[in-house]
């Protein structure tokens, strides 16, 4: 599978899940560390919109 021509966001979420996966990471821990950057991003988001 090669990942020249997607975008830049599923190129870093290829990435991230091959990350995850290496280190054998519970799916119930990933997603609520997920949810934890995601509220993150979403808060430099608004401020950057301000």
């Amino acid at each position: 599978m090669t990942l020249e021509d997607e975008s830049p966001e599923i190129k870093l979420a290829v990435d991230l899940i091959m990350l995850l996966e290496s280190n054998a990471m519970e799916p119930e821990l990933v997603l609520a560390a997920l949810e934890i950057v995601k509220n993150d991003y979403i808060i430099k988001l608004r401020q950057r919109e301000e």
